[in-house]
């Protein structure tokens, strides 16, 4: 087995006392908070979340049949990471929702680099069979050149790549109406990549899209096609339809579904009778449920559930057969384009900790926002998933950091405080929040491997969010490689 590893946007932990001095008097620069101090002891995790080491290898064989990685933030948690460490123990990687706004940088064993955007992230897994389920948006053109550069860099993707008939096709029109709605709202960016996902979604769900299923009846494909142009000139002024384009994207679609055909399988069926068969299927979620679009900072979302609920609508599977979820964290937050953020860190601190962890985004390169780990909006993640384990990301980038907080609680501007994580954006822009303060432990991270040789402050660190949380945290991300993870 051609075992690959993984690389992700994130920088090695900066070292020296330079850069860590500069950090103090510009990381107590928040948008509203109180800061109230935790005592420097070690704080031992319920004995119910305690894990020892001997137990680390047989971790990833006795998640169950059908499991699941989500990310638990605004997206850009380092998913793909983990999706690629565990997909060489299951026999199937599905994607059930998004599209090509999910972006995944993987290398190989020999050190080769692919960008993924559809492809799920399982694919250099040479014994695994990769699912785009009916609920992902699917840009063919930019498939078709993902598959081309891995056929062309020896990854054989000929029957691995099973793309469902009932997923709804994102065209290149999408696209332009994206970035014409985006001008629309001139200030208020909802941050999207600008890859056509909403105004695909859009067209499902007023029920005029089109579907993989209808490549195959191309004596009615154009006037379908015709209808979707038709409304997005009339709608977007900016938008130029021509009967030309019309020829011309039949015509290419005509190409395009003659490749397609040995790739479409009905992927309810195959799924279903693989869980019959006793197949494990691992499901690699796009974005987080802070952008769900029922869960997250409305309208500040995207158009899918990379909840929990998503996998089963995206893949046509019961609820009961969902097993073990893992939620992706990082140990801080990051964000992208606009919308409602408390814990973000301003100015100079920000900037800091944006390029000690390399927070550029991967499908677009977009500077993130960045700011202290969010307790409340990571505990009514867990609420909504229901997650059995948690992966702790870039846990080296807070290294040289001389004190860490952690956003534990909101409050209204009277001191009233407030129980979860609130819907009103009014509300989570004017809201305190409360901060504890732990002591950083200002080494080098990077080379451990095992939980009980990283520093004490460390430990207590992991140990106080699972406190915080009720939920264990069993992968623990100290770099960015594909080996710097510590099973706890």
């Amino acid at each position: 087995m051609n075992i690959s590893s993984v690389k992700l946007n994130h920088a090695s932990p900066v070292t020296g006392p330079k850069w860590a001095a500069q950090f103090r008097p510009f990381f107590h620069h928040h948008r509203n908070s109180d800061v109230v101090s935790f005592e420097s002891r070690a704080r031992a995790a319920p004995s119910s979340l305690a894990v020892t080491a001997n137990e680390s290898p047989n971790r990833i064989e006795l998640l169950s049949q059908v499991s699941g990685v989500l990310g638990c933030q605004w997206g850009d948690e380092g998913k793909g990471k983990l999706v690629d460490i565990l997909a060489e123990h299951f026999d199937i990687v599905a994607r059930c929702q998004g599209g090509a706004n999910a972006g995944h940088t993987i290398y190989n064993a020999e050190g080769k680099k692919f960008a993924l955007h559809l492809v799920p992230s399982g694919i250099l897994n040479e014994d695994t069979v990769c699912v785009i389920g009916n609920g992902v948006v699917v840009h063919l053109p930019g498939l078709f050149n993902e598959i081309d550069d891995l056929e062309a860099n020896g990854v054989s993707c000929k029957g691995r790549i099973l793309v469902s008939d009932r997923a709804h096709l994102l065209f290149d029109f999408h696209q332009e109406v994206d970035g014409l709605r985006e001008a629309e709202l001139v200030k208020s960016f909802i941050g999207t990549t600008r890859r056509g996902i909403g105004p695909a979604y859009s067209s499902k769900v007023i029920r005029s899209g089109i579907r993989v299923s209808d490549l195959r009846h191309m004596d009615t494909f154009p006037q379908k096609l015709d209808f979707l142009l038709s409304n997005a000139a009339a709608r977007f002024p900016g938008f130029k339809y021509t009967p030309h384009m019309l020829r011309e994207e039949v015509e290419k679609y005509k190409r395009i579904a003659e490749r397609l055909e040995p790739f479409v399988v009905d992927t309810v069926h195959f799924i279903n009778e693989s869980i019959a068969q006793k197949r494990k299927i691992l499901v690699e979620g796009g974005q987080a449920t802070m952008l769900d679009i029922d869960f997250g900072t409305y309208p500040f979302v995207t158009s899918s559930s990379p909840s929990a609920g998503g996998i089963c609508t995206g893949l046509g599977i019961a609820p009961r057969v969902v097993g073990d979820l893992i939620g992706v964290v990082k140990a801080y937050t990051t964000r992208v384009g606009s919308g409602p953020f408390p814990t973000e860190i301003l100015g100079q601190g920000g900037d800091h900790l944006r390029l000690a962890g390399q927070e550029f985004g991967t499908t677009t390169g977009r500077p993130r926002r960045c700011g202290w780990l969010d307790i409340v909006a990571l505990k009514y993640c867990c609420q909504i998933n229901g997650f059995s384990s948690l992966n702790l990301t870039k846990l080296d980038v807070l290294s040289e950091l001389p004190e860490i907080q952690l956003g534990v609680a909101y409050k209204r501007v009277d001191g009233t405080p407030i129980k979860s994580f609130p819907a009103d954006l009014v509300l989570l822009e004017q809201l305190k929040v409360e901060y504890e303060v732990l002591p950083g432990w200002q080494s080098d991270i990077s080379s451990i491997r095992n939980y009980s040789d990283l520093p004490k402050a460390a430990r207590q660190f992991v140990e106080r969010i699972e406190e915080l949380v009720g939920v264990p945290i069993n992968y623990i991300g100290v770099g960015p490689g594909r080996d710097a993870l510590i099973f706890k």
